[in-house]
């Protein structure tokens, strides 16, 4: 459960990170800006792969991101002061833009350490019933109706394959450039 846990949290992280990441570096925005921006939407969206179950599940919007603020907060805040700090040292990789494979490279070898330091993490949680145990209590629960049927139920893996794609795209049209 904590691989998922992480790997869950990981893609939310990633989505806003690259979002963040390619936004900033569009608009021209300073890397400390950029930073925030990418931090900002990072928490935003592993908040909101988390509370789409719990809304499909039944809970109330307040209830839902209660359990996922108490869940996620400090998974999240580890993996993005690992990722920024590993991105910020790799040499060339904040001003890379978009169209270097540095930049591309880079993101992907901080996402990677930013797994491996939130993975104890979350198993610490995990063994104490917080964390993501927070949120599986929710999981399986009666099938959704009404408007909650439309909420998607999306795999982890599927969100992780697509950041991948993701990646390897935007360094394969790096190294095209």
């Amino acid at each position: 459960m904590a691989l998922a846990a992480t790997l869950h949290c990981l893609t939310g992280c990633a989505i806003g990170e690259i979002l963040g990441l390619v936004i900033g570096t569009a608009i021209g925005l300073s890397t400390g800006w950029t930073i925030v921006l990418a931090v900002s939407l990072a928490f935003l969206f592993g908040y909101v792969l988390s509370t789409l179950p719990l809304l499909k599940a039944g809970l109330g919007v307040g209830a839902a991101l209660s359990v996922v603020l108490a869940a996620d907060t400090l998974s999240i805040a580890i993996m993005e002061l690992v990722d920024n700090t590993v991105i910020a040292l790799i040499p060339g990789a904040m001003d890379a833009g978009l169209v270097n494979p540095t930049f591309w490279v880079g993101l992907v070898i901080a996402l990677t350490a930013a797994f491996f330091a939130a993975y104890p993490v979350n198993l610490w949680l995990l063994g104490r019933g917080k964390g993501h145990a927070l949120t599986h209590g929710y999981h399986g629960a009666a099938v959704a109706t009404g408007w909650r049927r439309f909420v998607p139920t999306i795999a982890t893996s599927t969100l992780v394959v697509g950041i991948l794609t993701f990646a390897l795209g935007g360094f394969l049209v790096a190294v095209a450039a």
